[in-house]
């Protein structure tokens, strides 16, 4: 019982870095993509096929990063699941044995 208590301990804390990690990052690109924006936005020398496809990059990169943490969300979600399994196949301990 207490294994599984620690295992399931294990896996929200390595959610809450992951989830605190995948945020930082995300404001860390969120300011990148705020700075090409505004300098494609001051350059005129700038051909607007690159831009276009900057900014097709840009909502590309963004997709793939929101799939991403969707398909981490849902593995702890099924990870967290069959902990949960475990813990209710697991016989209880009497009290005083």
């Amino acid at each position: 019982m207490e294994q599984e208590k620690i295992a399931k301990q294990m896996i929200e804390f390595h959610k809450t870095t992951f989830d605190n990690t995948f945020n930082a990052v995300e404001i860390l690109q969120e300011q990148t993509e705020k700075m090409v924006g505004m300098f494609l936005d001051q350059s005129s020398w700038f051909p607007a096929e690159g831009k276009q496809a900057v900014n097709e990059w840009l909502k590309t990169y963004k997709e793939g990063r929101e799939t991403f943490k969707d398909s981490v969300n849902e593995s702890y979600k099924k990870v967290e699941e069959y902990l949960g399994a475990i813990e209710k196949k697991a016989p209880r301990a009497k009290a005083g044995k």
